[in-house]
């Protein structure tokens, strides 16, 4: 059983930062591939980043998030993070955190590789 609970959501201005944060509860962390998804209304759910482990930890962005979101993991309080910065209106969204023991790494961004979900939190970024 794999539980993944997001946290860190909120409301920021044009220009802000925030950090989420997905506790995930299962063995062997370290070996899954994690990774956050957003999805804003009226639109498809997209990989915004993502560490995968079979390629030896290397991290993965959407081309609209490189240079302001940043991916980690915590290997000790099997946590996995996203430090948002100089955040824009388009970044509003559902944010969801997603785990997958094996997920190959030219799909590493696709939603529907990943088997296991948290609820989501919210990002609003608005003047």
């Amino acid at each position: 059983q794999v539980h993944l609970v997001e946290s860190g959501g909120g409301s920021v201005q044009p220009g802000g930062s925030l950090r989420l944060s997905c506790a995930v509860s299962v063995d062997s962390f370290n070996s899954y591939c994690l990774a956050w998804f957003r999805q804003a209304p009226g639109k498809e759910r997209e990989g915004v980043a993502a560490i995968n482990p079979d390629t030896r930890g290397s991290t993965y962005y959407a081309d609209s998030v490189k240079g302001r979101f940043t991916i980690s993991q915590d290997n000790v309080n099997n946590t996995v993070s996203l430090q948002m910065t100089d955040l824009k209106p388009e970044d509003t969204a559902m944010y969801y955190c997603a785990a997958d023991p094996w997920v190959r790494p030219s799909d590493t961004l696709r939603p529907d590789e990943y088997n296991y979900w948290g609820q989501g939190t919210q990002v609003t970024v608005s003047s």
